[in-house]
């Protein structure tokens, strides 16, 4: 996607944990592809769900977050 309203799905990369915004009980989610728009999260509470980054942009934890 080009001009003002770029994705961060290209941020996100497999292996990063994240958090969804608005479904915070979902908890603590993994990365597992990343695909243009289309990234694929293994959350704790919730499974495996397929997220549209360009509708949801998920929080990045960082390295030492829980």
């Amino acid at each position: 996607m080009s001009g003002p309203h770029r994705s961060l799905g290209s941020l996100i990369e497999p292996g990063q944990r994240v958090l969804h915004p608005g479904r915070p009980d979902w908890g603590v989610g993994q990365v597992q592809s990343a695909v243009g728009d289309r990234i694929t999260v293994n959350f704790e509470h919730a499974g495996k769900v397929l997220v549209n980054a360009a509708v949801v942009a998920l929080d990045i934890l960082a390295e030492d977050d829980s």
